[in-house]
């Protein structure tokens, strides 16, 4: 554990209001900021930024906790790299942490799997099986790009990166947790990869944190990614992030895939990424987003890229991202458009690209006869989900008239459609945001949410965990008074036993203490309780009747926080 001198040293170091502020637009409100929730797309700002508590929380999407929380999720780290970012940013040195320890030891064994996987790869490929060299060569690939993405080969073989790894000391279990190997029903451990080129995929440190493998032949799974390893989540990470971050323009091109990005790359276009084996993701679309104020989507023209069109653009839109799509002629995918007709093509192709707005409308028209009433109907109600989603009014206008030409329909009428629609959407939008207050009354469960007596009960753990965080020293009390108690969250139980193991050790149970062992999201939960609590917080006595409500929960029937305050009162008057 960090110790408390350390963390208040970190705190006064790196206030929240100027940690945050380098990221988003702090804005004044008393002695509160506000700001656009940099985790989710808004028009109005949702996010609060509290000095005085060192704290966040986000109305809109629930994110919140201290600067180690935002810089964790922003930033995509685990706690003790979020740390280190921050005493570097202020220049304070982290203190050694046992526990900690291990565990960076367990991710730097990790990355250097990965790096001597990675060579171990790339000088695979010069040997004497040059089979993979020649495939890339036949890709058009340059030695400098081969060089330049430290692209590899794996041996047809069963274990030879496995004794190769083994023989530099690493141990069998450190290798399958690094995902290069798995374990047989025998027992025995083999490579993951065999007989594929291979493409090590770099994180924006420039850490190896896994691979993309792909056949050279006709033969299935074609691509094959790393599993999900303690450095390695492939729906929050990009490929070629590490050289795109460093371009000059601030519009991103989004590819299909390793050997579209590469082209792409060697053609002198440095902004390309790709996703890694699956659709975008809202983490990625995020990602890109503090890079780029446009997407350019690459995708290929097949079907499935279609379909991935749509997601990405539904992504984007979340982010505030604007997308335009590249059409591609006469080719398949970017990869195959440069070799055959060059980068100069391939720029100008770029410079044509239509908008994600002309993109969806033509999209309209898929598997419609439009010959038809019946379909020319439908053709129309998906025209005016599109034109009513278009949040700039000029714009919106444009594309009006547009349809209105292609449809023979009265731009009048598709406005006054639109605005039917509009209000439509607006009821909808209150009768959602109603539910969802009624439904932020309580936790979110970790359980059955439609358990009245859960419901009730996970009121009364929260309203204790918020005493508890105020009043820490009380914590050994509380945690012996609910211990026989049949019914207890996981998330109560893991908060319980965190703070009961800081305050043995003599600790504060500060928010930065206990996200040392938290999830971001868990942290998001803590920072709700509070928020719920601030202005109200609980006492004493409160939390007492809160334990006897958790040590005998099946006794009551609980619908909200008012009827938790009654029930209280009620045993406060038979006492």
């Amino acid at each position: 554990m960090l110790s408390d001198v350390f963390l208040e040293e970190l705190r006064t170091a790196c206030p929240i209001e100027t940690v945050m502020g380098s990221y988003v637009n702090l804005i004044r409100r008393g002695r509160t900021y506000v700001c656009s929730c940099p985790f989710h797309s808004e028009k109005t700002p949702s996010c609060t930024v509290y000095p005085e508590q060192q704290s966040f929380y986000c109305y809109g999407c629930g994110a919140g906790g201290d600067a180690i929380s935002f810089i964790r999720r922003i930033e995509n780290l685990t706690f003790m790299e979020a740390v280190e970012m921050l005493a570097k940013r202020c220049g304070l040195a982290v203190p050694e942490n046992k526990d900690e320890a291990k565990r960076s030891q367990a991710r730097a064994r990790t990355f250097e799997i990965n790096r001597l996987t990675a060579n171990f790869y790339f000088k695979n490929l010069t040997g004497s099986n040059k089979t993979g060299l020649a495939y890339f060569a036949k890709r058009k690939l340059s030695p400098a790009t081969i060089k330049k993405y430290a692209l590899g080969f794996a041996p047809d073989a069963w274990d030879v990166l496995a004794k190769y790894l083994l023989s530099k000391g690493f141990t069998e279990e450190e290798l399958i947790t690094a995902g290069v190997c798995h374990r047989s029903k025998k027992g025995s451990i083999y490579d993951v990869f065999r007989n594929r080129v291979m493409f090590p995929i770099v994180d924006t440190r420039g850490n190896v944190i896994g691979f993309g493998g792909r056949v050279m032949d006709d033969s299935t799974p074609k691509y094959l990614n790393t599993a999900q390893t303690p450095v390695f989540d492939k729906g929050r990470n990009l490929f070629s992030l590490n050289f795109a971050k460093d371009s000059s323009s601030n519009i991103f091109i989004l590819a299909e895939g390793y050997m579209d990005v590469i082209a792409i790359n060697q053609a002198s276009f440095s902004n390309v990424v790709a996703t890694l084996g699956t659709a975008i993701t809202a983490d990625q679309a995020r990602i890109i987003s503090r890079y780029a104020s446009e997407v350019i989507i690459a995708y290929d023209s097949d079907e499935a890229g279609q379909k991935a069109t749509k997601k990405a653009i539904a992504h984007f839109n979340e982010v505030g991202l604007s997308a335009r799509i590249l059409h591609i002629e006469n080719a398949k995918d970017p990869d195959e458009y440069i070799r055959k007709f060059g980068a100069d093509r391939f720029r100008l192709l770029l410079e044509k690209s239509g908008d994600a707005i002309a993109f969806q409308m033509e999209q309209c028209k898929s598997g419609l006869d439009l010959s038809t009433d019946n379909d020319k109907g439908k053709w129309l109600n998906r025209l005016i989900d599109i034109l009513a989603n278009i949040p700039n009014a000029l714009t919106r206008d444009v594309y009006i008239s547009k349809a209105a030409s292609e449809t023979n329909i009265s731009p009048d009428v598709l406005r006054n459609q639109i605005e039917i629609y509009n209000r439509k959407e607006k009821k909808k939008h209150k009768k959602n945001t109603w539910d969802k207050i009624k439904q932020d009354a309580a936790p979110i469960s970790m359980r059955d949410p439609e358990s009245e007596n859960l419901r009730h009960l996970e009121r009364s753990e929260e309203t204790l965990i918020g005493y508890l965080l105020l009043h820490p020293e009380e914590i050994i009390w509380a945690s012996k008074a609910v211990e026989n108690a049949e019914r207890k969250t996981p998330f109560f139980e893991k908060i319980l036993a965190e703070m009961l193991a800081i305050e043995q050790a003599q600790k504060s149970a500060s928010l930065s203490a206990l996200g040392e062992n938290l999830s971001v999201d868990e942290m998001a939960k803590l920072s709700k309780i509070l928020e719920k609590q601030r202005n109200v917080p609980p006492n004493e006595q409160v939390a007492r009747d809160c334990i006897d409500i958790i040590c005998n929960e099946n006794s009551f029937s609980v619908d909200s926080n008012d009827d938790l305050l009654k029930l209280i009162e009620q045993k406060k008057k038979k006492r």
